[in-house]
């Protein structure tokens, strides 16, 4: 493995890639490092801090810390390419978005590889997410040229609108999708915009790898890739001047506090949020039991631990069918397995840190101690294939009380609370009684009541007679406090330009 060699603070690229067949594919024996204004650096303090894997408990990797010193650098580089990037034609920026692409799939065994060691994602999980990744990318290229303005009719004159891209773009995605939320930097990209992508402390490996990857592919400060052990080089990057236009992906916590930092800077800034969610999946009696029981399994996300803002938390069923279906779903969990993330047969991988375990398995003793019953799940149990890793069974809770923390409150884990109904206008009333709204499902053979309910719940993003699905082109986002903006579509393209309106007297 050839290490990187250090001049004036600045990493040489390594030519070799991670090796999956390697002890820890060579990644302890790795210097991971920023990507800055065109180069591969440390911290300009020199800091680093250590990754441990939520599987083996050990140190697998050193990740470069970054502070406010770094926020400065990135942020001024950014600012330096805004205007030439933004007068790149938009086919030429399209064209380099494509060739990345065509980048990270060559690259992609080792991407997922780290996304698992680091994040305890099942290696199966993260391949798909290194192709949920292409196909972000490859949709945005190719609907590149749809960012059209508009000619207006106003007067004798000539009227027409133009989009022209919004400036230094911020990007803090979550640790539950790492490589996947990383490449929402390609939107802004391609619509002209030099990104800023901060990486989650807890899994940075595959997105610091995808810098050092695609290095060469874009003008220096188009792509900047920084991260840090706390919030204070994100905290910098929002507050700084040159950053225009903000996305955050994650805790609904920590997109206020982005909001209140942004709006303390003293400079205008475009933010959008994607956060958190207590989603209800509504079961009604007329649905197919199976498809249902096997639709909340998938809703529930428990192949990611349940990390997901988009989990169907709340199960919500017809009291006739209740008991059928909470069964039906135990009975199919069975065979359910968890293990080493690397093994292609796990279905589900760890939790992301001890500290986060400790809040799972804490949810599941204050819902025990408020009435609820354990009827799947609940405790790790024994399996010496689970060694010390930071495994939470997917555990199914019926007798939740509907004012109970684990009715109301994010868990981000593999926890179903089951609740039942008597008629749709009960169900509407306990799924609407949330402070979040980004997804629904809901089951039923009426499709006047399915597209009834589907207006009138409080959420952004529907399914019925399905689940966790995402679709290209099809906006994703939420209500209320689960956010404000909308991603994977057009609609995602245009909030990275701003609308220029010309008047031609003749």
């Amino acid at each position: 493995m050839t290490s990187h060699t250090v001049a004036n603070g600045i990493l040489a690229p390594q030519p070799s890639p991670v090796d999956p067949s390697a002890g820890h594919g060579g990644v302890r024996d790795r210097q991971f490092a920023f990507l800055v204004n065109g180069e591969l650096r440390g911290a300009v303090g020199g800091a680093t801090y250590q990754r441990v894997s939520p599987f083996t408990r050990d140190i697998i990797a050193t990740a470069p810390h970054g502070d406010a010193r770094d926020a400065n650098l990135l942020a001024d580089a950014a600012d330096q390419a805004r205007r030439g990037w933004a007068r790149t034609p938009m086919a030429e920026r399209a064209a380099l978005v494509a060739k990345a692409a065509d980048l990270v799939e060559a690259h992609a065994e080792e991407l997922a590889y780290l996304e698992s060691i680091d994040s305890g994602s099942s290696l199966v999980n993260s391949r798909m997410d290194v192709g949920l990744t292409l196909q972000h990318m490859r949709l945005f290229a190719g609907i590149a040229l749809e960012v059209k303005g508009a000619t207006i009719p106003a007067s004798a004159g000539l009227h027409f609108t133009v989009r022209e891209p919004v400036g230094v773009v911020l990007r803090i995605p979550a640790f539950n999708h790492p490589l996947m939320f990383a490449g929402k930097a390609f939107p802004a990209i391609v619509a002209g915009c030099p990104v800023i992508v901060k990486p989650p402390a807890a899994a940075p490996l595959s997105t610091l790898r995808l810098g050092e990857i695609l290095r060469d592919v874009f003008p220096p400060g188009v792509l900047q890739i920084a991260t840090a052990s706390n919030r204070g080089l994100a905290d910098a990057l929002v507050r700084h001047k040159h950053v225009r236009r903000i996305a955050f992906i994650g805790s609904t916590s920590t997109g206020l506090a982005i909001q209140r930092a942004a709006s303390e800077s003293g400079y205008v800034k475009e933010v959008s949020l994607e956060l958190g969610g207590k989603n209800a999946m509504v079961v009604f009696d007329d649905a197919d039991v199976d498809a249902a029981a096997r639709g909340a399994i998938a809703g529930m996300n428990f192949a990611w631990s349940g990390q997901s803002c988009g989990s169907n938390s709340r199960l919500l069923v017809q009291r006739g069918i209740h008991d059928r279906l909470i069964e039906r779903i135990a009975e199919l969990l069975k065979g359910h397995r968890m293990g080493d993330p690397l093994d292609p047969s796990t279905q589900q991988g760890t939790l992301i840190s001890e500290a986060h375990f400790e809040t799972v398995t804490n949810y599941i003793r204050i819902a025990q101690d408020e009435g609820a019953r354990v009827v799947a799940g609940g405790e790790r149990g024994d399996d010496p294939a689970l060694g010390e890793g930071l495994f939470v069974p997917p555990t199914v809770l019926t007798d939740v009380p509907l004012n109970g923390r684990i009715a109301r409150e994010e868990i981000f884990g593999p926890v179903l609370a089951a609740i039942p109904f008597d008629d749709a206008d009960e169900a509407l009333r306990i799924a609407n009684d949330s402070e979040y709204g980004l997804t629904a499902s809901i089951w039923t053979q009426d499709i006047t009541r399915a597209l009834r309910f589907a207006r009138d719940i409080e959420a952004g993003f529907v399914w019925i007679n399905d689940s966790a699905k995402h679709f290209p082109n099809v906006p994703y986002g939420g209500v209320k406090s689960s956010g404000f903006g909308r991603e994977e579509s057009m609609e995602e393209l245009l909030s990275y330009t701003e609308q220029k309106s010309i008047n031609v007297a003749y």
